[in-house]
């Protein structure tokens, strides 16, 4: 029996989407009728195309228009449609009301951990709606906030890692950013790659730099959006390590300067699923040092391929840092360790096996 699937989301950005847009093009060529609903001209087009899937070029601007839920509506009745998957708010909102009293399947994506309450009535928008048969969930703390939610079926949520390709990273050669910056040849560097967001934790990681001792040559390169603001900046230039803190802003070569690095620092303090930069960090063979909360903690075995410290502590991240930074070879290994991880238990091949045996499970219920 051959399952018709439709997929409703935002492949306009071409690099942060490849993991989720590699699960159909996987689940196509095992002989899933693939159809793909998103924003025209997007890079992803013809390789959808080229795995023999279809393309509609077109993607809902509101939450719930009834001439985009209608068009979606025709498009499930048209087509046959079994399931629908919807990664974004204004597919979820437009498509299950579209899926309402329609035999069609509803699966919503959900990757961040927090802001699902049972008591919040707009909860039953969207992850909490009745007409919903899965969540899949890009991490185990994203499924067990779903099952905490008391009207939840247990059967709802389902934890399934976007995974990465090793392959995918090859052509990112380091680049020589220590001359670039106009750091020693023999420093250790760190990387956070994030834009400003308060989860991030960025104070925390600044704190810590300010507590590692002055002759240790250790720079933190901060890569983003919005990271030089005042507050940032205070607690870098309260200290005499200032000149040892590069802010980068965005750049386009940011993978490029991770390979360069010898550890990803990620000091979040919530809400994080499993956080998409970590995992292009250790498919590039770069140490991840991260904090304890949920859904990071599941991509780094604690002093095997990284290293997990209390969120909220810059003592305990000073402390990490120090390790790593005192012992070179324990850093190369656990990074080593760490690409080999995506490789065996977060890798594409097995989120594409995971999404099929979800979907033929919803087709036989």
């Amino acid at each position: 029996m051959s399952i018709n699937v439709l997929v409703i989301s935002n492949y306009r950005d071409y690099h942060s989407t490849r993991p989720e847009a590699n699960i159909f093009m996987g689940l196509a060529k095992m002989g899933f009728n693939v159809h793909i609903m998103t924003y025209p001209g997007t890079q992803m087009q013809k390789r959808f195309e080229d795995a023999g899937i279809t393309v509609v070029e077109f993607h809902p601007d509101h939450k719930g228009k009834r001439s985009e839920i209608e068009r979606v509506r025709d498009y499930i009745i048209e087509n046959g449609i079994d399931i629908i998957h919807l990664f974004n708010s204004r597919a979820i909102q437009t498509g299950i009301k579209a899926a309402k009293r329609l035999p069609v399947k509803v699966v919503l994506y959900r990757g961040y951990t927090g802001n699902i309450h049972w008591w919040d009535p707009t909860a039953y928008l969207k992850y909490l709606h009745p007409r919903v048969d899965r969540v899949f969930c890009n991490s185990i703390g994203v499924e067990k906030l779903i099952r905490r939610q008391k009207i939840f079926k247990t059967k709802v949520p389902v934890t399934i890692n976007k995974g990465h390709d090793i392959k995918w990273y090859e052509d990112y050669k380091p680049i020589d950013i220590k001359s670039e910056l106009g750091i020693p040849e023999d420093a250790f560097l760190l990387i956070n790659v994030a834009n400003n967001r308060r989860m991030k934790g960025v104070p925390y990681l600044l704190k810590a730099m300010n507590l590692l001792p002055s002759d240790a040559t250790i720079h933190l390169l901060i890569a983003g959006r919005n990271m030089d603001i005042p507050k940032h900046m205070k607690i870098i230039n309260s200290d005499d390590k200032a000149d040892k803190v590069h802010i980068l802003g965005f750049r386009k070569d940011v993978l490029n300067i991770v390979a360069a690095c010898d550890s990803f620092v990620l000091p979040s303090i919530k809400g994080e699923s499993i956080t998409k930069s970590v995992l292009e960090a250790m498919s590039l063979g770069t140490t991840p040092v991260i904090t304890d909360i949920p859904g990071n903690t599941e991509l780094v075995v604690h002093g095997e391929n990284g290293l997990v410290v209390r969120a909220k502590n810059p003592k305990d991240l000073s402390k990490a840092i120090m390790r790593i930074y005192n012992d070179r070879e324990l850093c190369k290994l656990m990074g080593e360790k760490s690409k080999e991880r995506i490789r065996t238990e977060l890798n594409t091949e097995m989120t594409i096996l995971k999404t099929k045996k979800m979907y033929e499970e919803l087709i036989n219920e």
